[in-house]
């Protein structure tokens, strides 16, 4: 079964600023690499190589950055095109997400996935047969 990751996952990665979250998101990471599982999408590439450069205490450099895109570009990447940005408005014209949260559920949706790890929306919550989990909560 799929599994996508969203980018608030990824960053603790990189963040040793937290390091339970950073051991617990290696440990998911890893089990999910073992798994042939691990889905993600264009925008989380993006939105992870600009947190972890630009936002984090000790910003990763470019290059250490752009490696991390690429290891994660050996999986399934969902691109963001015309029709899945339509899908996301629609879904967030219909439910109380924010753009960027209805464009990561949809491509959850379009990778197929079980399961969307996330801090960001509720955790337990379904979205057709997808199920939010927050991987950090106790």
């Amino acid at each position: 079964m799929r599994a996508f990751v969203d980018t608030n996952v990824l960053v603790y990665l990189f963040d040793g600023e937290d390091e339970a979250r950073q051991r617990h998101a290696r440990e998911l990471i890893a089990t999910l690499v073992r798994a042939r599982s691990l889905v993600v999408s264009s925008q989380v590439l993006g939105e992870l190589y600009v947190t972890v450069t630009r936002k984090l205490a000790v910003p990763l450099p470019h290059d250490a950055a752009t490696e991390a895109i690429d290891a994660l570009s050996v999986f399934p990447v969902i691109a963001v095109d015309v029709d899945l940005v339509r899908r996301a408005v629609t879904r967030c014209r219909q439910e109380p997400l924010s753009y960027w949260d209805a464009l990561i559920v949809e491509a959850a949706v379009e990778a197929g996935a079980a399961t969307l790890y996330t801090e960001d929306l509720q955790a337990g919550q379904s979205y057709r047969d997808i199920t939010v989990v927050d991987p950090f909560a106790d």
